[in-house]
């Protein structure tokens, strides 16, 4: 064996021993990873949306397209949840609550009569119309969620997803058109001219809508589909609303 030879694998065994004493002393100072026992966890008073805002657009699903809502529909909403964690996972949990939801569909050049005849009346306008034209309605209503949060000591902080319900009762319905005008486009009362409908008679009084939320701490996106028709069978177009917006939580 040449010197220089010898000289290289002395470098190789010499560097070798070298790497293989770097990883047993990294192995000895690794730490462990630990898995959290959450049933040791305590929340106590834990922030995770005890409290929540919505607000966003509103659509119809169904119906003719004499019924498509135009302009900037729109709904708020605003609960008040309590927050139940699983004692085996706290980063899952069980929210029911109590709250109203309101919701404002606007119509462009078209006729709605609910308070007069059998049933309720959206059609495009054969004649006069008003500029603005509106069905507002609104809700007393109980959601229910099952949660998910990945932090749940830091909700504020974390990635959540939410699942659920919501099930609610009529409460107010009413139309509002403001501003008639003709077909030829001109106003024929002024645009303070106003008038109001106020009836129940024809609406589905129950709702039941599936929830969906996602998001990070205090901000989520979500979205609702109602799956009972909007008006009594047969007393109205068959449509379902639905939503999509922002929502808020807190405490």
């Amino acid at each position: 064996m040449t010197k220089t030879s010898a000289l290289s694998l002395a470098f190789s065994v010499f560097a070798l021993s070298a790497v293989a004493q770097k990883r047993t002393d990294s192995s000895k100072t690794a730490t462990p990873r630990i898995k959290t026992d959450w049933s040791k966890v305590k929340l106590g008073d834990r922030a995770n949306d005890h409290f929540m805002i919505q607000f966003g657009h509103d659509g119809w699903a169904g119906g003719p397209d004499s019924t498509a809502p135009g302009g900037l529909s729109r709904h708020f909403n605003a609960y008040v949840m309590y927050d139940i964690p699983f004692k085996t996972d706290p980063r899952l949990s069980v929210a029911i609550g109590v709250g109203v939801g309101t919701s404002s569909v606007f119509f462009e050049k078209t006729s709605i009569d609910i308070s007069r005849g059998n049933r309720a009346v959206i059609q495009n306008a054969r004649g006069d119309y008003f500029k603005k034209h509106k069905i507002s309605t609104a809700y007393a209503e109980v959601p229910i969620e099952l949660r998910f949060v990945a932090d749940p000591l830091k909700s504020g902080k974390s990635f959540k997803v939410a699942v659920g319900v919501k099930l609610g009762t009529m409460i107010d319905a009413h139309t509002k058109g403001k501003n008639l005008m003709n077909q030829a486009g001109n106003s024929v009362s002024g645009p303070k001219y106003v008038m109001k409908e106020k009836d129940r008679k024809f609406f589905n009084n129950v709702r039941l809508a599936p929830t969906l939320r996602v998001g990070y701490g205090a901000f989520s996106i979500y979205g609702a589909y109602q799956v009972t028709n909007f008006f009594k069978e047969g007393l109205g177009p068959n449509v379902r609303p639905y939503s999509i917006g922002i929502c808020l939580g807190g405490l």
